[in-house]
């Protein structure tokens, strides 16, 4: 067995709270990739033990700070805790979804599980969750005792590189077949767990999409980024006059027509397969407007070396939505680079509204859903910040309260 000695400025970090060590903070590694190893301090006290990688520039993720190596019962109580929580807030019903396991922030590093009714996506992120992949799929199967028809690894996401993985999707159980999920609120769709953007669905959207959808009664809606149209077809639901939905991804747009159909919607919501940033100026210039805009775009800064240029994008795509915007109307507006701070969003969002020269009020703040917890030792785990903003002429008369509240 391997072991990993720290610096002292590494010794801080770790007493300091945050549980993952840097290799620039590692003094001595006598690991293989992906080991369980115990981490000492410079003087051989034991600071826990976590997952090693060779290849990251996150060289240990800790998963406890006790001094005892944890065995299957440490691990199968962390599941145990995982999925006890998602049963208290109703989300395990049988044709439902949420995420089971949210990686680092549950002390799972690197594994993300989301269930799809019968069916089960996992995505590994780094060298120790490749290493522990079968072994916590069985604790998590034999956790949830049946109903699990098929298991996917998706594990396709480009951040395996900076852990020198290679993309893998391979079927653990079962094959390819129909994903229909059914939401509270009636709310039918399709997920493409194969094909589809990360585990095939935003589940972290899912209280956001039903904040938007309380404030679209009798407007027209417009969803920006909209993917497989789910903000819109909440809407839409809710008692929207009209829908329309921009995309780039035309195979979302097909998805998202057939889910406007099996919600008997199809006659309120359109899509158009566009570049959405462009085509929110080219709108605005025509003088449309709506009732609220959903901006859910993808990740700006997917690093600290683009958080400039995502300062640009999220001023520039606010001030477009802001603009679409009739009096009283609200914008949702959401990013998910984490390199953005919330207080650094909200700034964005508040410059693009002055220069749509309009008057903002913040009614909501929020971020993922209660089954994408974020672990306060973890500031990386908060990644999602959504804000609903009502939004009138700076300087003008109110409107006669369409829209407010």
């Amino acid at each position: 067995m391997g072991k990993i000695l720290t610096t002292g400025k590494g010794r801080r970090w770790l007493e300091a709270g945050h549980p993952w060590l840097y290799a620039d903070d590692v003094a001595e590694a006598t690991a293989q990739p992906g080991e369980l190893v115990p981490v000492f301090a410079p003087n051989e006290a034991p600071l826990g033990w976590g997952l090693f990688s060779s290849e990251s520039r996150i060289a240990v993720r800790l998963v406890t700070r006790a001094a005892e190596q944890p065995n299957r019962a440490f691990w199968a109580e962390l599941i145990e805790r995982a999925v006890a929580h998602r049963e208290r807030h109703g989300l395990l019903t049988p044709r439902g979804a949420c995420r089971l396991l949210h990686g680092d922030a549950e002390r799972l590093p690197g594994l993300v599980v989301d269930r799809y009714a019968d069916t089960l996506v996992v995505q590994s992120g780094c060298q120790g969750s490749d290493r522990m992949r079968d072994f916590l799929v069985e604790l998590l199967l034999e956790r949830l005792g049946g109903g699990i028809a098929r298991v996917l690894d998706r594990s396709d996401a480009s951040v395996r590189r900076l852990e020198g993985l290679e993309p893998r999707v391979e079927w653990l159980r079962g094959g390819p077949g129909e994903v229909l999920i059914e939401e509270p609120g009636g709310l039918t769709y399709e997920v493409d767990v194969v094909l589809g953007h990360k585990t095939g669905h935003y589940l972290d959207q899912r209280e956001n999409r039903r904040l938007a959808a309380a404030r679209s009664a009798g407007r027209r809606v417009l969803d920006a980024f909209c993917y497989d149209g789910l903000f819109g077809i909440r809407c839409a639901l809710a008692g929207a006059e009209s829908v329309l939905c921009l995309d780039q991804a035309g195979a979302a747009g097909e998805r998202l027509r057939r889910n406007a159909e099996r919600n008997g919607v199809a006659d309120r919501v359109r899509f158009e397969k566009v570049n959405a940033m462009h085509d929110l100026r080219e709108r605005a210039q025509r003088g449309e407007s709506y009732g609220l805009v959903v901006l859910d775009p993808p990740a700006f800064a997917r690093n600290r070396r683009e958080a400039e240029g995502a300062a640009r994008g999220y001023r520039e795509l606010n001030l477009r939505g802001a603009k679409l915007l009739e009096p009283g109307g609200h914008l949702l507006t959401a990013s998910c680079s984490y390199n953005v701070s919330r207080s650094e969003f909200e700034g964005y969002v508040a410059a693009a509204v002055n220069d749509a020269r309009q008057l903002a009020f913040l009614e909501e703040s929020r971020g993922a859903g209660i089954d994408h917890p974020v672990a306060l030792d973890l500031p990386e785990s908060e990644y999602l910040k959504c804000l609903l903003l009502r939004v009138y002429p700076a300087g003008g008369r109110a409107s006669e309260g369409r829209g407010d509240g």
